[in-house]
């Protein structure tokens, strides 16, 4: 668990507090989480660990965070006036009224065999690895706001991720649909 701020999608800019989760039911190789490493909170350390930030939006994110007690997280976190989003890869259906914003970041264009269950949100936001965007014609009905955002691979050089950048932001120009995202946290060096 971090205080920082949201680096990529709709509140990028915004203060929050992030509970990464370890474990994934996908493992895509760009993803920036060690899925076998975390710590083991109850809902009191979690609690009193973000009693000491003075922040009132917590982002669930990961890993796959829809893998936990999403409903008793809401449940808990929400009347104490705190304000609970989810990063999810959506192939696992949330429950309803636990939170205040979904945002779904589906893998099908690695993983097409896997079945996207979390069919309505906020926002829909694709990393884009070459996909043509077609593919995610059925479910942009579902949600309000559609992000592209560019694969960053850290392996790369500098000139690959910035050609890619560069694609990806002509594909926004060209779609205009979508809106283009990018994961500024990364830039400034802050998680």
């Amino acid at each position: 668990m971090f205080h920082s701020i949201q680096g990529e999608g709709h509140f990028v800019g915004a203060p929050s507090i992030f509970i990464r989760f370890g474990g994934c039911n996908l493992s895509c190789s760009w993803c920036d989480t060690e899925f076998d490493k975390w710590t083991e909170m109850n809902l009191r350390e979690i609690i009193s660990e973000m009693e000491s930030w003075e922040c009132k939006r917590v982002v669930l994110t990961g890993g796959e965070p829809a893998l936990q007690d999403i409903a008793t997280l809401g449940s808990v976190l929400r009347p104490l006036g705190y304000e609970l989003a989810i990063e999810t890869n959506g192939t696992i259906e949330l429950p309803a009224d636990a939170l205040d914003w979904i945002c779904v970041s589906p893998k099908d264009q690695i993983y097409p065999n896997v079945k996207l269950r979390q069919l309505v949100g906020d926002e829909l936001k694709v990393v884009w690895v070459g996909q043509d965007l077609s593919m995610y014609d059925d479910y942009k009905k579902g949600f309000r706001y559609h992000y592209v955002q560019p694969c960053y691979i850290e392996t790369e050089d500098l000139a690959w991720n910035g050609e890619n950048f560069r694609d990806t932001y002509d594909l926004v120009k060209s779609n205009p649909d979508w809106r283009l995202s990018l994961q500024t946290h990364k830039w400034i060096g802050v998680l």
